[in-house]
């Protein structure tokens, strides 16, 4: 699975005109399965996420995680994480798992990381979304799960 994580001091998913999730301080969290991921990826990558620790402390250093701050996850599908760029000038997107698993591992991660204590709002699987946030930072960290 890939991950893109904002901090946020705010965000929002808008699909239709309405809003249908909303955080304030915590991640926004992008989302794109892979096809050889597993309910295990999704399940270390969800772990890994709630105990990283993107959060300032008292000192004003990055020691705290998700969970110690009370804050929340506004996690969105993003299939075009997985782009392939390299050659000419439109992205593919074959890299990608296909939809219907990609939304089983989607809709597990969002169960993992509930589990792991942090609130969970989401946006709508394979719907077109307006993301409104405030970076806070900015602070923004890449994460795929084939990287050691």
């Amino acid at each position: 699975m890939r991950a893109l994580l904002q901090r946020v001091s705010n965000a929002s998913v808008t699909v239709e005109g309405q809003i249908i999730g909303q955080i304030e301080h915590g991640l926004l969290i992008f989302v794109c399965a892979m096809p050889d991921d597993t309910h295990a990826t999704a399940q270390g990558l969800a772990q890994k996420i709630a105990k990283l620790r993107l959060f300032k402390d008292d000192a004003g250093k990055m020691n705290r995680s998700l969970p110690d701050t009370g804050g929340s996850a506004l996690i969105v599908s993003q299939f075009t994480l997985a782009a392939i760029w390299r050659k000419g000038n439109r992205p593919g997107f074959s890299a990608a798992a296909e939809p219907e698993m990609a939304e089983k591992h989607y809709q597990y991660f969002c169960r993992q990381l509930a589990a792991e204590g942090v609130p969970v709002r989401t946006g709508k699987f394979r719907s077109p979304m307006a993301v409104s946030l405030v970076n806070d930072g900015p602070v923004t960290i890449w994460m795929d799960s084939k990287d050691k």
